[in-house]
C-alpha cells in the first residue's frame, strides 16, 4: 500500500524501504540501514542523499558518526503540494511553448500514424469514433459492417449505439452479409458477398477474412479476426486515406 502511494511521489522502489526503515528504526547509521535494507552502503547512501533534497530525511553528527533521521511523515504532504505546483507550472510552459512545437511538427508534413489495439483494447476505436465524430462539423462515420466481426467490436462497449445517438451522430452503413437492425440516426445497405452466393468458403474461413471497416474524420479504423479467431484492430489517421475511403464508399453507396 505505502509503496504505490510513494510510488507516485517519486520514490523509487529502494527509496521506500529505506524510508519505511527509518521510520521503523529511528536515527541510524547509513551502515546500519544498509544491513537492515539488504543494500550496499554505496546505494544506500545515494538513497539517503535523494531523500534529503526532497526533505524527507535529515542528518546529524554525533561524535565522528553520522546518523540519518525521518522527518515527520507530514512532510509528504508539503512534497505532494510542490510537485503539484511544479506540475502546474510545467504544463502552463508546454501550453505556451505547443504553437512553436507545432509549427516545428508541421514543417514536416503530414506524417500517418497506425495505431494497434488488441481484443480488450477495442472499445478504444469506439470511443474515438464518437469523440472525433462530435467534433466533426458533418458528425456521421461510415462503416463495412462485416457479421463475423461486429459481435467482437462492441463487446466491451454495448452502449455504444445509444451514446452515439444521444451525441447526434449519424452512421450510413454497409453490411457485408448478415442482416443487421436500425438503431437511429443510422442508414443501411447490403452488399452481397462470395459467401452468400453459396462459394466454397466454410463459415469459419469467411468471418477470419471478413474486416469491419469505420470511416471516420481523418482517420479509418480495420477490425478483423486473426487465425485464432481473435479480434485485432488498426487505425491508420491521415487525411489522405480518409479521404480515399470516403469517395470509394459514397460512390459504392449511390449504387446499392
Amino acid at each position: 500500500m505505502y509503496n504505490e502511494l510513494l510510488n507516485k511521489l517519486g520514490f523509487s522502489d529502494k527509496s521506500v524501504k529505506v524510508y519505511l526503515a527509518m521510520l521503523q528504526l529511528g536515527p541510524s547509521s547509513v551502515r546500519k540501514l544498509a544491513e537492515f535494507c539488504e543494500l550496499n552502503r554505496g546505494t544506500a547512501y545515494d538513497t539517503l542523499k535523494w531523500l534529503q533534497e526532497k526533505g524527507v530525511v535529515t542528518f546529524y553528527q554525533k561524535q565522528t558518526k553520522q546518523y540519518f533521521v525521518a522527518e515527520n511523515p507530514k512532510k509528504l504532504l508539503s512534497l505532494a503540494k510542490n510537485q503539484e505546483v511544479e506540475l502546474k507550472e510545467a504544463q502552463e510552459r508546454i501550453g505556451r511553448a505547443i504553437p512553436e512545437l507545432q509549427a516545428l511538427y508541421n514543417k514536416g508534413g503530414e506524417r500517418p500514424v497506425a495505431r494497434y489495439y488488441e481484443k480488450d483494447e477495442l472499445n478504444r476505436i469506439l470511443e474515438d469514433v464518437l469523440i472525433t465524430c462530435e467534433e466533426d462539423e458533418e458528425k456521421m462515420y461510415r462503416i463495412y459492417s462485416a457479421e463475423g466481426v461486429k459481435e467482437y467490436l462492441y463487446e466491451d462497449f454495448p452502449t455504444f449505439s445509444d451514446v452515439r445517438i444521444a451525441k447526434g451522430i449519424a452512421v450510413k452503413a454497409i453490411s457485408l452479409g448478415g442482416d443487421g437492425e436500425l438503431r437511429g440516426l443510422d442508414e443501411r445497405k447490403w452488399l452481397a458477398t462470395e459467401f452468400d452466393k453459396q462459394s466454397r468458403q466454410t463459415k469459419q474461413d469467411k468471418q477470419i477474412g471478413e474486416t469491419y471497416i469505420i470511416i471516420y474524420p481523418g482517420k479509418t479504423a480495420y477490425i478483423s479476426l486473426n487465425a485464432k479467431k481473435e479480434p485485432i484492430g488498426v487505425v491508420i489517421e491521415n487525411d489522405g486515406v480518409f479521404a480515399t475511403q470516403k469517395i470509394i464508399f459514397d460512390n459504392l453507396w449511390k449504387n446499392l
